[in-house]
This record gives C-alpha cells, structure tokens and sequence, in this order.
C-alpha cells in the first residue's frame, strides 16, 4: 500500500509491504503537481504496489488564491446574486467593520463574476411541481452571450432543483449543444440538498475541481502506469475515505479538502493502538498548522464545511481549523512596529531564507536554525543544508528596533502562542477540557513547536507518533474505501411516511452497489443515517442512526427514538411531544481496508539507559544559554525517558523538548511527553 499526501510544501510518501514502513518526502511542484508525486512513487517503489491512496491541497490552494478558470453560473431568473449574498453571516472581526466584505463576494474577489452570472426563465415549486416551463429560447440566448466570453465550465443550480431535476438535465444538454463538451456540473446530481446557497457554491466547487483535477488525473495515472503500477488509485475525501479515482472524478468537490483530513485519521487510529481516545490534533507543516479533534476514538465529522467564511461546501468532512504558523511562517513587523509572526508564508518556493533559494524574509524555520534546534546539516533527511548566516541576515534586515536576541526569541514564543490559541478556540468550541487531551504533533514542524505549546494549554501530555513527518499520509493507508449518496426530502416522521423513506434508502443503496467493483460486493457493509430536526426549526440534528433492512413503521418508530437521544447528546433537552421531521437521508458503503500496523519497539536491556549523542546549546529560549542533549530517534527504546532540555532527531523530524518536560518512549516508538 502507497498513501500520498501532496501540501503546499513538501509531497509526502509512505509504503507498507511486508509490515514495514518506508517513507520518502519531496519538495511539491506548484506548477506541474503531479511530477512530485511521481518522483516521490518512482522513488519509494510504485511497482509492486496493490493500491496508492492520495491526498492533495492543490484544489483547495486554486480557490484560495483564486488562480482559477473563467466558469459561468446559471440559476432561476432573478437568483444570480445569491453567490454574492451568500447567507449573510459575518464573523466576529466583521460585526462593527461597516466596511467588512466576503472574500467571495463581487466586491472582492468572487469565484464567478457577476458578468458570468446568467438567470434563466424557469420555477420549479417546493414540491417539485412547474411553476414556469424552463424557457429553452431565452437559456439560449445567454448561453450564446457566455458563448463570446470563452467560459471553461458551466455550474447550473436552479431553484428548488433538489426535489425536481428536469429542467437542471435539459438545461445541461442546452449547455453541450450551445457551447460543446465543457465541463457541467447540476446541483440536482452534485448536491441534491435543501438549501440554495450551500447548493450552488457547492456545484461551484464542484465545476472548479473538475477543471482542476480531471487532466491532472489522467496524467497521474498514466505516470503511474510508465512506472508499472497497475493497482488501484483512489482519492481521499474530505473526511479521508478513500474512493476510486474514477469515482471521485464524478464529484470531485468532496476532494477539495482531503490532506488535512487524513493526518485526523491517522491520529484516530494510531490512539486506539495506544489506548488515547481523546485528541487534539495538530498538524504543523511548513505552510499552516490544521487542528482538529477526535473524541472516543472518533474525528468530529461535519455536514458541510467552510473554505473561507460563510463559502459552503456539502461534504462530509472532518472539522479541521487552519492556521497561518508553520515552519515558513514570515516574521515580520507591522506598521506600528510589532513583530508578527505569520499568517504569510514563504513556502517551498522561495522558501525560508535559510534555503538560499532567493528568500530573503525570516521565518519559523529560521528562527529555529538560530535557536539551535534544527541541525543545518541534517535538515530532510540531508537532502538539504541550511545556511545560518543567511537567516542572521533575514532577522538584520527586519526594520526594528529590538536587539537581534529579542527578535529571534519573539519570533519563537509568538509563533508558540499562535497554535496554542489555535488549540484552546478549538476545545472551547466544543466544551471540552484541554486537560482531558492529549496533543497529537505531527508534520515536519510539529514535534518541534507543541511540545513548547503544552504549559500553555494544559493538555494531558503531547504524543509524537512514529515517521511525524509523513503521519498524513499514514492515515491514507488506515483509511475505508467508502462510497457515500445523500438525498434531501422534508418528511414528517410518521408511519405514513415509511414507504417514501424507504423508497429513498433502497434507491441510493441501488446507486451505491452499482459503483461498487465486482471483488468489493462480498466485503461491504451499507451505514444509514439522516439529518432530523424537531418540526418547526431551522437547523438540523446530523448523523442520527436508521436501522437496517425494510423501513416499516416500526422503524420509522426508533428512527424517531434515535433523533430524540442524539437531540438530547447534543443540547441536553428532550422534547418528546413535538414531531420529528427528515430533511436529509444519507447512505454510506463501506468496503473495509486494510490498515497500516506499527511495529513495537523492543525495551533496553536491564541497567541500560538512553544517552545522548552530543551536548547542544540553545539560544534564546531563555536570558542563558540552555544545553540540550540531543538524541537519534532511531536509538530509543521502548520505555526510556529523555529529560528536557532536548532534541530528538530522526530524518524527516525534530522533536524539541524544553526545561521541566520529560518524554517517555511508548511501545510503538511513539514519545509522550509531560511535566517532569
């Protein structure tokens, strides 16, 4: 098995053959995406390979730096500003700003503009009756105006589309027939929801990763098979299941924000191995750090989620918060003469200063050179040296007035406070304890920054799993290959109603096993769940379970049961006397994987101890210089105990511990560290 997880950085690879883990990290290609990813392949081994799983940012970064083609939006006559309007949230920041805009919307920077934004004649009513005939003469005439202005693809989301998919299909042949084989996407096919604005950005999305992905995965597979791969290759979703990539194809909005994810289910799963249920994830790599959740063993999944404010995306999806501090995250200084750390980033090209690549601003990855914890000789696995000299220079530069020692040392701690406030919001959000957590690090500067965030959020203990660096693309080889369908249909819960949800549940499931190959029919389990609300509210209770086999009205009885027990999980209250009404009805085949297995580490003989290699200082971590020992990771024994200060180093990894922590060696080789 091959997982790949392509960032914005760096493209991670890892392999599992005979039980044991192999790992490669490349530098990622921002032009040509796939090029990194098949030298990372040709590199590990792709041959010999049964299945390679991946992951990628690449679709999600074209969204946010808008480099993205020239699409059109077609909906109802007198709609096409719902793009713009959105659903009219602002955050926090934006509730006293008179001058706050959406990223998205026309005053800005938005995904279709107006121009490009056509209605047309045509109302389907609530029910899924015609109110107004789709008007083929007048969607002619702005499809032949859209026509002239050179549109790559075309997103189509009418009113009330959902319940009625008629004039979405008609109008798609309207599209082919006026403007050829271009990319189409119907929201009726893509997200058939209540609800338009998240209906419409969503098929959006959708038109967007077609373009972005379609060619890109012709060329990956067929550089797959130069290389003699002839397994299967599926794409990670946003909750990072694995699907086909020929599926995936179909939809490809659920890929948009898939490498992330993975690293939440590669948490889970290494913690139900060592007996830790509840995490607070971190992924720091050299761009952002994503923090997510899991809790019992389980990553917290949404219904939707947001590429950038109130931008909605209908796709299951681990909740994952990202933030700009990472290990080329810029130290700069503001106008008023502050030090700022983040949220630009230098990324891989020119990278930090210290690459000698052409960056000439400091950052993380600089300060820590400075500061003694990165090895310049030894950084990726040696595939690269550092040069000091060019970080002092960076920091020099920098129009301050702080000595040299103070600039370098509040870079570090304000880059610390950034992901501890980024973990605490994440606990506060959901009312947990932070003390009843255990801080995952993982990304190639994870080890190096939580373990300096613990007194500062008061988790349990932070854990540094085995090969951090790679520990995202490790959970694309403990991921399900699930294939998922989803339908919307406001229903009251009664036992008249059993054999319309009925007929919603066995033709998805029709839907699913046809997808299915024919080696995965005799190994799937199907999952029901829906979305439920108490009649007369707006928002929806998510996720409640559904039983199996025909829905009678003894189903539709404990399908009404379970909503009552998940409303009460979730808000503390029952209300068992007001009815229960289905919005939406979900579906998911499940073909269980094989998943990755970590080897357990062997205890060090009687009387022995670690010892480290050699004495270090570190600087600027406090007023003195601190000396550190440094170990090799590769050394450690399951058991040992390693006192800070210290660094622990392995190829692709630096793990940092500072003065009053102790990290003890776990039976999988993962380190736990805590207050001495």
């Amino acid at each position: 098995m091959i997982g790949v997880d392509v960032g914005g950085t760096f493209t991670d690879v890892v392999a599992i053959a005979d039980g044991e883990i192999r790992t490669v990290k490349v530098s990622t290609d921002v032009r040509t995406t796939e090029r990194g990813v098949l030298r990372g392949a040709e590199e590990i081994g792709v041959a010999d390979s049964a299945v390679f799983n991946h992951a990628s940012t690449h679709g999600l970064n074209a969204i946010i730096t808008r480099r993205l083609p020239k699409i059109a939006f077609l909906t109802t006559l007198g709609h096409r500003d719902i793009l713009d309007i959105g659903r009219t949230w602002r955050p926090v920041e934006g509730l006293m700003n008179p001058s706050w805009r959406r990223s998205y919307g026309d005053a800005n920077q938005p995904l279709v503009p107006r121009y490009l934004r056509r209605g047309i004649r045509e109302r389907l009513t609530a029910d899924g009756g015609i109110l107004i005939q789709l008007d083929e003469d007048h969607a002619r005439e702005e499809l032949r105006i859209l026509r002239g202005c050179n549109v790559e693809g075309v997103a189509i989301c009418l009113i009330n589309a959902y319940v009625n998919n008629h004039h979405e299909e008609r109008l798609r042949q309207l599209v082919h027939e006026e403007l050829g084989d271009i990319p189409v996407s119907i929201s009726s096919e893509v997200s058939p929801l209540a609800k338009e604005f998240a209906r419409a950005s969503t098929t959006v999305v959708d038109v967007f990763m077609r373009l972005t992905y379609d060619e890109y995965t012709r060329r990956l597979d067929s550089g797959l098979q130069e290389l003699g791969f002839t397994g299967d290759l599926n794409f990670a979703d946003c909750a990072a299941q694995l699907v086909r990539s020929d599926v995936a194809m179909e939809h490809p909005f659920r890929i948009v924000f898939a490498g992330p994810a993975a690293g939440t289910v590669s948490s889970a799963h290494f913690g139900s191995l060592i007996g830790a249920g509840n995490l607070l994830c971190a992924d720091v790599g050299g761009t952002s750090c994503d923090i997510s959740m899991v809790t019992e063993g389980r990553p917290f999944v949404n219904t939707t989620f947001e590429l950038e404010h109130d931008l909605i995306v209908n796709a299951l999806s681990n909740e994952i918060s990202s933030i700009g501090a990472g290990g080329g995250s810029l130290v700069t200084i503001n106008a008023a003469g502050e030090l700022k750390v983040g949220p630009g980033s230098a990324g891989a090209d020119p990278g930090p200063a210290c690459y000698g690549l052409g960056g000439t601003q400091p950052t993380t990855t600089d300060t820590c050179l400075l500061m003694g914890i990165i090895d310049p000789d030894g950084f990726a696995g040696g595939r690269m040296k550092l040069n000091p000299d060019l970080s002092r220079q960076a920091f020099d530069a920098l129009d301050s007035k702080l000595s040299f020692d103070q600039r370098v040392s509040y870079a570090f701690n304000i880059g610390i406070n950034n992901i501890a406030e980024g973990v605490v919001n994440i606990a506060i959000q959901h009312g947990v304890d932070p003390r009843d957590y255990s801080l995952v690090a993982f990304g190639a500067a994870g080890p190096m920054l939580l373990p300096a965030v613990l007194d500062l959020v008061h988790a349990a203990e932070v854990i540094v799993p085995p090969h951090p660096g790679l520990f995202s693309a490790l959970g694309l080889v403990s991921s399900d290959l699930v294939y998922a369908d989803s339908r919307s249909a406001y229903t009251l819960l009664t036992a008249e109603a059993a054999e319309q949800v009925d007929k919603v549940y066995h033709s998805m499931e029709e839907r699913l096993r046809e997808r299915l190959q024919e080696k995965d029919r005799g190994n799937v389990t199907f999952v029901r769940s829906f979305d439920g609300r108490l009649a007369g509210q707006t928002w929806e209770t998510p996720f409640v379970g559904v039983p199996d086999g025909e829905i009678d009205a003894d189903a539709i009885a404990t399908m009404v049961a379970n909503f009552h027990d998940a409303y009460a999980e979730r808000s503390g209250n029952r209300f068992e006397a007001l009815p229960v009404q289905g919005v939406t009805y979900r579906v998911q085949a499940v073909v269980r994987a094989d998943k990755v297995e970590y080897p357990t580490l062997p205890e060090r003989p009687a009387g022995e101890s670690a010892e480290p290699t050699r004495t270090l200082p570190i600087r600027y971590l406090t007023d003195e210089v601190l000396d550190a020992g440094e170990y090799q990771r590769s050394d450690l024994r399951a058991g040992d105990r390693v006192p800070g200060p210290a660094v622990i180093r392995e190829p692709l990894s630096t793990t940092f511990l500072v003065p009053g922590q102790v990290a003890t060696v776990g039976a999988h080789g993962e380190l736990r560290i805590r207050k001495a």
